[in-house]
């Protein structure tokens, strides 16, 4: 298999991902269909949000109310799921590796006042303005990322900035027969559940739940470790 550097694979994630912005951004943010209408795209934005956050509120908000809740998106892509979480939380940040996507978010959210739209590198998260967070999700993004550090130093980066006890949910791909490659952005590598605990682990987070491990769809909740208190371990 053919080697790449980490920088040339970051390249080559804003490169393709900014083609098929360009090429058909809807599409490819949600391949299910070709021709989106702004109706039907955002309400499909509306059904991930009511899929995996509005059911999980114990979890997500810990007695917090929304409207008072800070939250971060990794990948925002168009700013499909975007856009139905700034209907929801108090105030929205996203980040993508793609200038076009982020283009097409920042139209998307137009009149939504609490939305904050950044290009990043494709790995972390020193774009963002120092603030801290009380819920970050991610969905149908880690799936395409060719290599496991540039997700774990996501994960790390989202530890930084969250509250302590804070959750960040997310999606990876877990289908253990997909054949990827260095040079792939669109198949992203696979996680075993030992992996993701493992992962979890030396990012300072507790891999509380997993569904779907060995399919497409591997769920992870990674709730922050609170700092521990004088005398720890003592």
């Amino acid at each position: 298999m053919k080697r790449i550097s980490l920088e040339e694979q970051l390249r080559r994630m804003e490169r393709d991902w900014d083609e098929r912005a360009r090429q058909n951004a809807r599409y490819w943010v949600a391949t299910c269909k070709q021709d989106w209408t702004d109706e039907e795209f955002f309400e499909s934005g509306r059904r991930t949000v009511a899929e995996q956050i509005l059911n999980d509120m114990i979890n997500i908000c810990q007695g917090k109310a929304p409207p008072e809740m800070r939250v971060l998106e990794i990948g925002c892509g168009a700013g499909r799921v975007t856009r139905a979480l700034a209907e929801v939380f108090g105030e929205v940040y996203g980040v993508d590796v793609s200038g076009e996507m982020i283009r097409r978010a920042r139209e998307a959210c137009r009149g939504f006042a609490n939305v904050h739209l950044y290009k990043n590198n494709g790995m972390d998260l020193s774009v963002l303005p120092p603030v801290e967070f009380d819920f970050a999700f991610s969905s149908i993004v880690f799936q395409h990322i060719p290599n496991k550090a540039i997700i774990e130093n996501y994960v790390r980066e989202v530890h930084r900035v969250l509250r302590p006890g804070a959750l960040f949910k997310f999606q990876v791909q877990g289908d253990p027969t997909v054949e990827t490659s260095p040079e792939d952005t669109w198949l992203g590598v696979p996680f075993t559940d030992e992996e993701a605990v493992a992962m979890a682990e030396r990012c300072g987070f507790e891999a509380r739940y997993r569904h779907g491990a060995g399919t497409q769809y591997f769920w992870l909740w990674y709730f922050k470790r609170a700092p521990a208190g004088p005398g720890a371990g003592r």
